[in-house]
C-alpha cells in the first residue's frame, strides 16, 4: 500500500492507494502563508495520521519544479516560503519508507494514462485547467519529465499580450471581473453574455490545443481541473479553433477528452513508486 499526496497552495489531499483505488481520502486547507517549517509539520502530521504497517512508500505531487532523484522542490506555486525544500530526504528520515516526488500535473497525466481516460493511448498530454494551467506528457505509455520535470509547461508559452495561462485558466475570468463558477452558473441558465464568454474562452483554449499538437502531436489530450465541468460550454468553440490546424491528419485524429475523475493526481503520485 502507498500513501499518495496532492500538495497545493489551497489544499493538501492524501489517500491510501491499493490496487488502483484511493482509500481513506482526506483534504485539509494548506497553511500556505506560514513559514516553511509550519507547512512541513502540517504535512508530517497528515502523513502520520494515515501511516500503518502496510504502507511501504509515499508519492507526492507538488506544483513546482522538482529534482526527482533527490526529491527537492523549488519555488512552489502559491507557497512562497517553499523556495527549496528537500522533501524526499526529510520524509524518508522521518517515516523510514521510500518517497517519490514529482510535479502535480505530471501526476495527473500519469494517473490518467494508467487508470483513466488515457489508458488506450500510447502518446497523450494531460492538462489541468484551474487556478493556472499545468500539463504532463506521456510518450510510449511513460511519463516524460525533461530536466527538473520542466517538460509540459505549456501555460507559459507566450500568447497575445501575456501567456496561455492568462487566457486558458481562472485568470481569464478576471478580465470580466468575475469567476469561472459564476459564469458557468449563468451559462447554465441560458445567459447569452455568459455563453459568449465561454465561447471566447474556448477559442483561446483551442489555440492552446494547437500549440500542444505542434509540440507533441499526441493521440489524446485529457483535460482535468476545476474548470472542466464547464466543458460543454466551451467545447464547440475550442474544436472550431482546432480545425484551423494545418496538418489535418493530426488534428482530425486527436481525441480531446474531459475527465470526470477526481483521483487521477493521487493515483499518479502513487505510481511514481512503481
Amino acid at each position: 500500500m502507498k500513501l499518495s499526496i496532492d500538495l497545493g497552495g489551497t489544499n493538501i489531499r492524501i489517500a491510501q492507494v491499493a490496487e488502483g483505488k484511493c482509500l481513506n481520502k482526506t483534504s485539509v486547507s494548506c497553511l500556505a502563508q506560514q513559514e516553511a517549517s509550519v507547512i512541513l509539520n502540517q504535512l508530517s502530521q497528515l502523513i502520520r495520521s494515515r501511516m500503518n504497517d502496510e504502507v511501504d512508500g509515499i508519492g507526492i505531487g507538488v506544483p513546482s519544479i522538482v529534482d526527482p532523484e533527490k526529491g527537492i522542490v523549488y519555488n512552489v506555486a502559491n507557497i512562497s516560503s517553499w523556495k527549496e525544500i528537500h522533501l524526499k530526504e526529510v520524509l524518508e528520515e522521518e517515516f523510514k519508507v521510500a518517497v517519490a516526488v514529482n510535479n502535480d500535473s505530471n501526476c495527473f497525466a500519469l494517473g490518467e494514462s494508467l487508470f483513466g481516460e488515457g489508458r488506450p493511448y500510447s502518446h497523450m498530454v494531460g492538462i489541468t485547467i484551474g487556478t493556472g494551467i499545468g500539463a504532463g506528457v506521456i510518450i510510449d505509455h511513460r511519463l516524460y519529465c525533461g530536466q527538473y520535470v520542466g517538460a509540459g509547461e505549456i501555460g507559459s508559452f507566450p500568447y497575445l499580450d501575456a501567456d496561455f495561462e492568462h487566457y486558458c485558466s481562472s485568470f481569464f475570468f478576471k478580465r470580466y471581473d468575475t469567476t469561472g463558477m459564476a459564469v458557468a452558473e449563468k451559462a447554465a441558465q441560458g445567459d447569452r453574455t455568459a455563453l459568449e464568454i465561454w465561447k471566447e474562452f474556448g477559442r483561446h483554449l483551442g489555440n492552446l490545443m494547437k500549440a500542444v499538437l505542434y509540440a507533441y502531436a499526441p493521440q489524446a489530450i485529457v483535460l482535468g481541473g476545476g474548470i472542466v465541468p464547464a466543458f460543454p460550454f466551451f467545447k464547440e468553440a475550442m474544436k472550431q479553433e482546432m480545425q484551423r490546424f494545418p496538418y489535418k491528419i493530426i488534428s482530425e485524429n486527436v481525441r480531446v477528452i474531459a475527465s470526470c475523475r477526481t483521483d487521477s493526481s493521487l493515483l499518479g503520485a502513487s505510481a511514481l513508486l512503481e
